[in-house]
């Protein structure tokens, strides 16, 4: 069985736990407790099918942040299982609960990672492309960008399959410098149109006149 065979069974079961939960509940056998954790699941799920899929949800911002929760979650659980003494069956549901929780962890973990395609646009898409064949003609690219006071200086290169951006940024006299390191275009051609007001035409060479 292949890894994303694995997966996509694992978001099955995971989407029939939470199908069986939501039946519960309209039935009227939940608690308001289990109303949060449907919530939290549901979130959770439908990560991992964005995950799966290499399809965008909700943003990045907000996978490693759950992911915690259901770390938590899960420690406390394992933490009710050392210290307090309770039937079998219980620790059976408890123990695998615990379990696929820190699965969770780790797929909604690494799907929170921006420095990956899934998150970057059509046009960052096609500028990263841009990016990349400069940077196959020229190893190291520079731009200067300056508006008023404000001036950004910066030089990107490719190392292997790492991007580095080194930027200097001066503002009211003040001088700062700083590196970021990114392993897909698309995340560096990002991070220089926020942080930076660049973009790949800066990078572009001057057309002859």
């Amino acid at each position: 069985m292949s890894l994303q065979r694995a997966y996509r069974l694992l978001a099955v079961f995971y989407s029939l736990l939470l199908l069986i939960g939501a039946i519960a509940l309209l039935a009227g056998g939940g608690t308001p407790l289990a109303m949060v954790h449907l919530v939290v699941g549901l979130l959770a799920v439908a990560g991992l099918w964005g995950y799966i899929l290499k399809r965008g949800v909700m943003g990045p911002r907000m996978w490693r942040p759950l992911a915690a929760v259901l770390a938590l979650g899960a420690a406390a659980q394992l933490f009710v299982l050392l210290s307090v003494s309770l039937d079998g069956v219980t620790i059976t549901w408890m123990l695998t609960s615990a379990v696929f929780a820190l699965l969770l962890v780790v797929i909604l973990y690494r799907y929170g990672d921006r420095d990956q395609a899934i998150w970057a646009t059509p046009e960052e898409l096609e500028a990263a492309a841009r990016l990349e064949t400069l940077l196959e003609a020229q190893p190291r690219l520079e731009a200067q960008k300056r508006e008023g006071d404000r001036e950004a200086n910066v030089e990107v290169v490719k190392a292997g399959n790492e991007y580095r951006a080194s930027v200097t940024r001066r503002h009211d006299g003040q001088q700062e410098r700083f590196e970021e390191r990114f392993h897909h275009p698309a995340t560096l051609v990002f991070f220089l149109e926020k942080f930076t007001g660049l973009s790949v035409k800066d990078f572009e060479p001057a057309d002859p006149a």
